[in-house]
């Protein structure tokens, strides 16, 4: 696992596939996803690095329902007494009491969809609160939950208005360039959510899955929703 500072009060968990974030207010910290069923150690690892104490942890945010992003909640959450946070409509998936929906692929995403798939199933995780559209959560001047469908029914990106910090989810990419994430249940519903991200024009950006963007991140985002979204074959 690779440990980045994005921002002096922010640092991302990069994992073999995926990643999590870390936002500081003071002792108090907040984390975006969980990565797989084995990062706990790591993530904890990576923040006593830091000088950080875990048991600061007073919320883990989930962004939608796959495994890859919540498999370590439960136990960090166990271990340090922290809340657990989902959009309801992804929140009986994470709980296993449904399964999550089956994305639409395309076909170049086959091929990475059999490698995402490696990743080790995530245990029933409960959820503590279930979020919705337009909550204020008690973090970084205050945060607010978009909920942005089309990855999964149930999938939110966060917003720090204070600090012009967007965290897409999965909803967007940065591998190779700024795109709409793969693995869709609704592809349609995705882009809509993706053009009501960019309409945010936050200054620094953070993907599920690749380098956060913080460098002119408004515009590209705008004009890479913007794009014709055939583009994505290109990349893949």
């Amino acid at each position: 696992m690779d440990l980045v500072e994005v921002l002096p009060r922010l640092h991302m968990f990069r994992f073999p596939i995926g990643q999590a974030y870390l936002w500081r207010d003071g002792a108090d910290l907040t984390l975006i996803d969980a990565g797989a069923i084995d990062a706990a150690t790591g993530i904890e690892d990576a923040m006593h690095g830091l000088g950080l104490d875990p048991a600061g942890i007073s919320r883990i945010i989930i962004t939608h329902g796959h495994r890859d992003h919540y498999g370590a909640a439960q136990e960090l959450a166990d271990r340090y007494g922290a809340e657990i946070l989902a959009h309801r409509l992804d929140a009986p998936a994470i709980r296993g009491e449904e399964r999550v929906p089956d994305p639409v692929l395309l076909d170049w995403e086959r091929p990475l969809y059999e490698r995402a798939l490696t990743v080790p199933a995530a245990p029933p995780t409960r959820v503590d609160r279930e979020l919705t559209d337009g909550d204020e959560l008690p973090f970084g001047g205050g945060a607010r939950v978009v909920h942005s469908p089309g990855h999964t029914p149930g999938s939110v990106a966060i917003h720090l208005p204070h600090h012009d910090v967007l965290f897409t989810g999965d909803c967007v990419a940065g591998v190779g360039q700024v795109m709409l994430g793969v693995f869709n249940t609704d592809r349609a519903e995705a882009l809509a959510s993706f053009r009501r991200m960019a309409a945010l024009a936050p200054s620094t950006v953070c993907f599920g899955h690749g380098d956060p963007l913080t460098v002119d991140a408004a515009a590209v985002l705008r004009s890479s929703a913007d794009r014709d979204s055939g583009l994505q074959v290109e990349h893949g």
